[in-house]
């Protein structure tokens, strides 16, 4: 009887500690998959300002074209 416990136990402790393994490894990818995505929207804010200042060139260039009409 204590030898079954014993292995219940020892199945019990490796399965908690592979869900353990598995949680580390999922909150390991998940910030790696945070910091990509963070980046990402870094690199598309500084896109948007980059047209925004094109787009706000274009317009004083098309004000003045008009206002020499």
């Amino acid at each position: 009887m204590h030898k079954n416990i014993g292995e219940q136990l020892n199945k019990a402790y490796e399965a908690y500690r592979q869900a353990c393994m598995d949680r580390d490894h999922a909150a390991k990818e998940l910030q790696q998959k945070t910091e990509n995505y963070m980046q990402q929207i870094r690199e598309q804010q500084e896109k948007i300002e980059l047209q925004n200042s094109i787009i706000a060139k274009l317009k004083s260039q098309l004000a003045a074209l008009n206002a020499n009409r």
